[in-house]
């Protein structure tokens, strides 16, 4: 459900309706008349609307995280914030960039559209801008031939899909100087050979046939982008590279777990 898209449209009716009664309706009406009640209503929800449009869709836009590839940063359950300006200023529904902000960095966590179908947002972490060089092997991350820095930090322990307990091994990891929480599953591959699909620059990939590992150059005005549950994200290894045009926002801020109040107010990293 495109909700922009549905915003949009009741801005442009409740404001047609408002514009209408004000230029033509209100002059055949008595002054003692009352409005219709679809122009008190027009009038009473086009400012609230036109609000709630404008945040959204130029400040920040919430989203709840609906699966657990991006664990343990983001858990089932959280609704996080998104700026949308810091990436450029973009026109609502179309998505068209027309101011220049920043470009997203390595390690930045980023809302974009899903570029098999646009209709869908997806969430995950930047791993590559646009030229480098991307390399996972056996769950070791090297960025243009500099292995990423990483040291272990536990274990986390959740509840998979099929209600299988799951144990996996929590790292630090360090993009661009900057740390987050990322994990993997022992006994996992790196990627599944067999689940990658045809995609854009598919050309610019090489994968070992055996899962342990690929090779990635991203492509201008692209993105690699890659889930901190490595073993259990759908991601760039397999769908390919997120286009500039699809940028949402980058991800900054929890403001509510129902199940989990202690994530209320945690900064995303």
């Amino acid at each position: 459900m495109n909700f922009a898209l549905i915003l949009f449209v009741a801005l442009v009716v409740t404001g047609g309706i408002w514009l209408l009664d004000a230029l033509v309706l209100k002059r055949g009406r008595h002054k003692t008349a009352k409005e219709p009640l679809l122009v008190e209503y027009a009038k009473s929800f086009f400012p609230v609307i036109l609000v709630v449009f404008a945040l959204r869709s130029f400040l920040v836009e919430p989203f709840k995280i609906p699966s657990g590839s991006m664990m343990p940063t983001l858990l089932i359950g959280d609704f996080i914030l998104v700026n949308k300006y810091t990436y450029g200023i973009r026109l609502p529904v179309m998505n068209k960039k027309v101011m220049e902000m920043n470009n997203p960095e390595r390690g930045d966590v980023m809302v974009f559209r899903y570029p098999a179908d646009p209709g869908l947002d997806y969430i995950k972490r930047v791993i590559g801008v646009p030229g480098d060089l991307i390399e996972y092997r056996d769950k070791k991350l090297t960025v243009n031939g500099r292995p990423v820095p990483t040291t272990n930090a536990g274990t986390y322990s959740y509840v998979g899909s099929g209600l299988n307990y799951i144990t996996a091994i929590v790292h630090d990891e360090h993009l661009n100087g900057v740390g987050h929480t990322m994990m993997t599953e022992p006994g996992k591959p790196s990627v599944y050979p067999s689940q990658v699909v045809d995609f854009p620059y598919r050309e610019n990939c090489s994968y070992n046939a055996e899962g342990e590992g690929f090779a990635c150059k991203v492509p201008a005005e692209h993105y690699f982008m890659m889930g901190d549950n490595r073993d259990a994200s759908n991601d760039s290894r397999y769908w390919g590279f997120v286009p500039d045009r699809n940028i949402v926002g980058k991800a900054f801020f929890i403001w509510m777990n129902f199940d989990d109040l202690g994530r209320i107010g945690t900064t995303i990293r």
